[in-house]
């Protein structure tokens, strides 16, 4: 029926849209993956042990946990842990193609990387999320062994079990999305009005630009994991 149809097709978007949560910008027509910053680009004399590290993103924002050292752990969707247990081939910088597989299939690891491969050129931001969470903040040292123990492969999902989830266990001893519970009150919204799919799928659209697409950002670029799920 219409009723049940509207709310599954408001879930898949959700699911489907949110896979460009990591997504790297991809160079317009050439195909090619951008590189990331080449050592020494950040300054991590500021940062400290256990630091939630944020980096907006063109639609949302992608976290880590500092560990020292230049070393930040951060959740990021990876199929290859799914074939081979290869710790220098998983190391290496997770593609596009790696990273959209891995939402697709679920899967995903607990990584450890340079601050140049995590934030990939992106500003970033220090303990931002205190404020919200300010009776709840562990220990540094603490937020940084939570971090530890968790390195490896993981299962994954966008709603339920993404890089936000895993800073805020680290950091804060509840594993929380602010952004995906905002993103499900706007889908909520959406539902609320039942008179197409169609409809339903337009607002949707709408309002993740309204969440926080750049203006310099082509439709082409980020529509292209949308149209790799739509192809599958």
């Amino acid at each position: 029926t219409m009723k049940n149809s509207v709310p599954q097709a408001a879930s898949l978007l959700l699911e489907k849209l949110m896979l460009l949560v990591h997504v790297r910008p991809l160079l317009t027509g050439s195909g090619e993956e951008t590189l990331p910053p080449a050592p020494g680009y950040y300054d991590t004399s500021c940062f400290k042990r256990g630091d939630l590290l944020e980096v907006p993103r063109t639609l949302f924002i992608h976290f880590g946990i500092y560990l020292g050292e230049n070393r930040v752990a951060h959740l990021m969707p990876d199929i290859l842990p799914t074939f081979t247990g290869d710790r220098r081939q998983i190391q290496q910088v997770v593609t596009n193609k790696r990273l959209i597989l891995g939402v697709i299939a679920r899967t995903a690891s607990v990584r450890v990387d340079t601050v140049e491969d995590f934030a990939y050129g992106g500003s970033i931001l220090v303990n931002h999320m205190d404020r919200l969470f300010e009776d709840q903040v562990l220990g540094n040292e603490e937020a940084a062994r939570r971090a530890e123990k968790l390195v490896g492969a993981t299962a994954y999902s966008l709603l339920w079990n993404n890089c936000e989830h895993f800073v805020t266990y680290c950091r804060y001893g509840a594993a929380v999305s602010l952004q995906t519970d905002k993103f499900c009150e706007t889908v909520k919204m959406i539902i609320r009005d039942q008179r197409s799919v169609l409809a339903s799928v337009l607002v949707g659209l709408a309002s993740i630009v309204c969440l926080g697409l750049a203006p310099s950002t082509t439709l082409p670029t980020i529509f292209i994991p949308f149209f790799l799920w739509m192809a599958g």
